[in-house]
C-alpha cells in the first residue's frame, strides 16, 4: 500500500522533468533561430515528400535566405498589406481578426483564418501542418516565444524568407529569380505585391502565370501599400541604414 504514493511521486517528477526539458529545448531552438537562418523548415520537408508521393521526379525546394537588407523594402510592405495590417501593433495575436474569422466561418462566409504573421511563422518553422487543438496550442507556445526572443524585425525577416511563393518556391529570394529573373533587391511595388498576391494558395495561384483574380488581388494589395504611407509604414522595425 506504501508503493502506491512512491511511484506516482515519482512518475510525477520523470513528468515534470520531461516537460522542463522540452521546455529547455523549445527555447534554445528559438534562440538559435533569432541569429542563424533556419537551414530547412519542417513544412518544406513535409511539401517535398508530398511531392515526391504524387511521383513527381527529383521533387526539389527553391529556398534561400536573405536578409531584410537585401531585399527590396517593398517585400516587407507588401506582406503586411496583404497578411497583417497590424503586425507593428499587436504581440503576436489579432483578437479582432481572429473572432472576425470566427464569425465568417460560422456564418459559412468565405472559410478563413485569422493567423497573424507571427503565427503563421511558428507554424511554418517550428510545426506540422494540419488542424487541431492541440496544433494551434503549441503554435500559440512558439508565437509568443518568437515576439519575446526575436522581435518583429526578425520574424517579419523569416517570414519573407520562409512563405511559400510557387511549387517548392519558398522565399522571396528564390520567388523572385524564379519569375523576374533578378534579386530580390531590385522589385519594385507591382512585383511585391504580385508575390503577396499569392500566399493565401501557392499552389493554386501563380505569380509566372496570374490569373485575373490573382492580378485584382494584386492591385489591391498596392493600393493598401500606399494607403499605409508606403515603406515610411514599415520603417520602425528595419535595419537601422549607416550613417556614411
Amino acid at each position: 500500500m506504501k508503493k502506491k504514493p512512491l511511484e506516482f511521486r515519482h512518475i510525477k517528477f520523470i513528468f515534470l522533468k520531461l516537460v522542463l526539458i522540452l521546455f529547455l529545448m523549445s527555447v534554445l531552438w528559438v534562440l538559435l533561430y533569432r541569429w542563424v537562418a533556419p537551414p530547412v523548415t519542417l513544412h518544406m520537408m513535409q511539401r517535398r515528400a508530398e511531392a515526391g508521393t504524387a511521383g513527381k521526379e527529383n521533387p526539389q525546394i527553391n529556398y534561400r535566405f536573405v536578409t531584410l537588407e537585401e531585399m527590396s523594402q517593398q517585400l516587407p510592405l507588401a506582406v503586411v498589406a496583404s497578411e497583417d495590417q497590424r503586425f507593428l501593433q499587436h504581440s503576436g495575436f489579432d483578437f479582432d481578426a481572429i473572432w472576425d474569422a470566427f464569425k465568417r466561418n460560422q456564418e459559412g462566409k468565405n472559410i478563413r483564418g485569422g493567423s497573424t504573421i507571427s503565427q503563421q511563422v511558428a507554424k511554418n518553422v517550428f510545426l506540422w501542418h494540419g488542424r487541431s487543438y492541440l496544433r494551434k496550442a503549441v503554435e500559440a507556445y512558439f508565437t509568443f516565444l518568437i515576439e519575446l526572443l526575436w522581435g518583429k524585425q526578425r520574424i517579419l525577416e523569416v517570414y519573407l524568407n520562409i512563405a511559400e511563393m510557387g511549387d517548392g518556391v519558398f522565399g522571396v529570394e528564390a520567388a523572385a529569380q524564379k519569375y523576374f529573373r533578378k534579386p530580390a533587391k531590385d522589385l519594385k511595388r507591382q512585383q511585391a505585391a504580385l508575390l503577396a498576391a499569392v500566399l493565401p494558395n501557392p499552389l493554386k495561384y501563380s505569380a509566372q502565370n496570374p490569373s485575373s483574380f490573382v492580378r485584382r488581388r494584386r492591385t489591391r494589395i498596392a493600393r493598401a501599400m500606399g494607403y499605409l504611407g508606403g515603406t515610411t509604414y514599415i520603417k520602425p522595425i528595419l535595419p537601422k541604414e549607416e550613417e556614411k
